[in-house]
């Protein structure tokens, strides 16, 4: 049998000692490792989100700075403000 997601992430933040994201954070999540993995190789999506995990960052801030990112190196961002 196969978890969903929401069921993955709640046994996985408990197994860790912390919170479960909120849906908008996991939007936001969600779309820091799409702007990731589309504007290099896919291996650069679950690596950013450690490294935005690592430097303490919010999934926004995170999602606000991968999208900055993109852009200084020419990648059209979808969605970006």
């Amino acid at each position: 049998m196969v978890l969903d997601a929401k069921r993955w992430l709640l046994g996985y933040a408990d197994a860790l000692g912390v919170q479960p994201p909120s849906d908008s954070e996991i939007e936001d999540l969600l779309a820091l490792a799409g702007v990731a993995a589309h504007a290099s190789e896919r291996t650069a999506a679950p690596v950013s989100c450690w490294l935005a995990a690592s430097a303490g960052k919010s999934a926004a801030e995170a999602l606000s700075a991968a999208r900055q990112v993109a852009a200084s190196f020419g990648d059209a961002v979808d969605g970006a403000p």
